[in-house]
């Protein structure tokens, strides 16, 4: 009996040796314990890895010294124990400090240790979980991130399959709106009547491409753009964008060249700008829009840029964030306050238009920032817009399957002295064209069927390349892929805006 007694004893010590050999030695864990106030009692090469301390410096210390000085002055350490005692388990993750000050992501588990019913003790286990949760938020960004991408993509659709039929209803209001001032003479109340209509249109397309814009669906379409008009084309938006608290003002030079552009891609730009510099201005402030010509060495002959600059009086860009600024996805707004796709637009806008955009900006003292784009070295005349209406002759197969913009349409191109034929559908159009007799094809880029008019377009091109085509479209996602190999022509159109892009077709 004597030496079984004898035996389980040196059993059990050496259960406990190898216990304490296991956990002295485990390395990825801090394993220790404290005793019921909180002061550390034991320490293993865990915490002395991850934490920094040996078992002379840390056992007999508070082990609230490893939580953070914000923590420990609203006594989260203490709330910790009395979590652990009253409920038998307290576990959290949280900053914690080394002995060096620096800071690492902590899994933590307290446990209370009990004898015949009395606290004795609390067993800690610590995890350094740094590198796991960078990855978490870097995941977690990826997938806001993605959401965004992906409500902004449903936006669009959404809102390009709504403007493309607005569009058309536009189309077959400004088309008959020729026919009519022809027809109601000078009747001064017609004639008002009319101009009320006109202008409700012309309200409506801008609308119309406005949500365009925003929602990211415009097809690129450049064209020689009076910068002074435009910017005063916009103000109304732009007064808008900056909200009550803001003061907009202008700062115009006299003269200022013309830039070739797409004319809402760069008024987009100038509301995304105005929209950041608004919310670099929590308080209120002043934002200034300038224009102005940038001529290499002082020479306005030839070459040059204009500049366009946003300027605020917000509270700057930091330093480390600057060279962020342009990143698709970047913001320093809280959530749901902004996508980070507002300077991406503008960087985008600018380098596709052949340009740059320039940041200057300094803390306190707030932000401009330049658009430079070159300088059109001859701009659209008056005289150009004026002569739209030219007689032309010839045939024109105008493919369109809405039969009634098809009807508005061709009797424009009937206007300008066009013979029309009509089809409904590229295949049809495939038929007409082995007819010969047609000079000129004006199709529509959404169609039913299996083709539509952007792939007419290059199917023809490749069988009669020196036949001219001419596209429209209120939106499409084909347009994007057009890629300036054939001119687009917006709806609605007035009947100038026709004759105009007929005219610059190669022959």
């Amino acid at each position: 009996m004597f030496k079984k007694d004898q035996q389980q004893q040196r059993d059990l010590f050496e259960s406990e040796r190898n216990f304490r050999l296991l956990v002295e030695g485990v390395a990825d864990y801090a394993l220790y314990m404290l005793d019921p106030n909180g002061l550390v009692t034991s320490w293993n090469v865990g915490g002395q890895r991850i934490k920094g301390y040996t078992p002379t410096e840390i056992i007999g210390q508070h082990f609230s010294r490893f939580y953070t000085e914000v923590d420990r002055t609203s006594g989260k350490p203490l709330r910790a124990l009395r979590i652990a005692r009253e409920q038998g388990r307290y576990e959290e993750e949280g900053w914690r400090v080394r002995k060096d000050g620096t800071f690492f992501w902590a899994s933590v588990v307290i446990d209370p240790i009990c004898e015949d019913g009395k606290l004795v003790s609390f067993a800690k286990i610590t995890r350094d979980i740094t590198e796991r949760r960078a990855a978490q938020l870097k995941l977690d960004q990826m997938h806001q991130q993605l959401a965004e991408s992906q409500k902004l993509d449903a936006l669009g659709q959404l809102t390009g399959g709504v403007a493309h039929d607005f569009n058309n209803l536009l189309m077959i209001i400004s088309g008959s709106l020729h026919t009519l001032k022809k027809a109601v003479g000078d009747d001064p109340r017609c004639q008002r009547a009319l101009s009320a209509i006109e202008g409700a249109t012309k309200r409506g397309a801008s609308l119309t491409s406005q949500l365009l814009t925003f929602a990211r669906r415009q097809s690129v379409n450049p064209q020689a753009v009076d910068v002074a008009e435009r910017i005063d084309a916009v103000r109304e938006v732009l007064d808008t964008a900056a909200g009550g608290a803001v003061a907009l003002q202008f700062d115009v030079a006299k003269g200022v060249w013309p830039v070739m552009v797409d004319v809402a891609e760069f008024e987009t730009a100038l509301v995304n700008l105005v929209i950041n510099a608004r919310d670099a201005m929590t308080g209120g402030g002043v934002i200034t829009i300038s224009a102005r010509n940038d001529a290499p060495g002082g020479k306005a002959d030839t070459g040059g840029h204009v500049a366009i600059s946003v300027a605020d009086t917000g509270t700057g860009i930091a330093p480390d964030i600057l060279s962020k600024i342009f990143d698709p996805f970047f913001t320093t707004k809280p959530i749901g306050k902004g996508t980070g796709l507002g300077l991406s637009q503008v960087h985008g806008f600018a380098h596709q238009a052949g340009g740059t955009v320039k940041v200057a900006s300094e803390l306190g003292k707030g932000t401009r920032i330049t658009i430079l784009l070159p300088r059109k070295e001859t701009a659209d005349t008056a005289e150009d817009a004026n002569a739209a209406e030219a007689a032309g002759s010839g045939t024109v197969l105008l493919v369109e399957d809405n039969p009634d913009v098809a009807s508005v349409s061709a009797g424009l191109l009937e206007q300008l002295g066009y013979t029309v034929r009509r089809v409904a559908d590229a295949e049809a159009a495939l038929r007409e064209i082995e007819l010969d007799g047609i000079d000129l094809v004006f199709s529509d880029i959404v169609m039913p069927g299996k083709m539509d008019g952007l792939s007419l377009a290059r199917h023809l091109k490749a069988i009669k390349p020196r036949l001219p085509i001419l596209l429209a479209s209120g939106y499409s996602d084909a347009a994007l892929n057009v890629h300036g190999d054939f001119p687009i022509l917006r709806k609605p159109y007035e009947i100038h805006e026709l004759s105009q892009a007929i005219a610059k077709l190669p022959r």
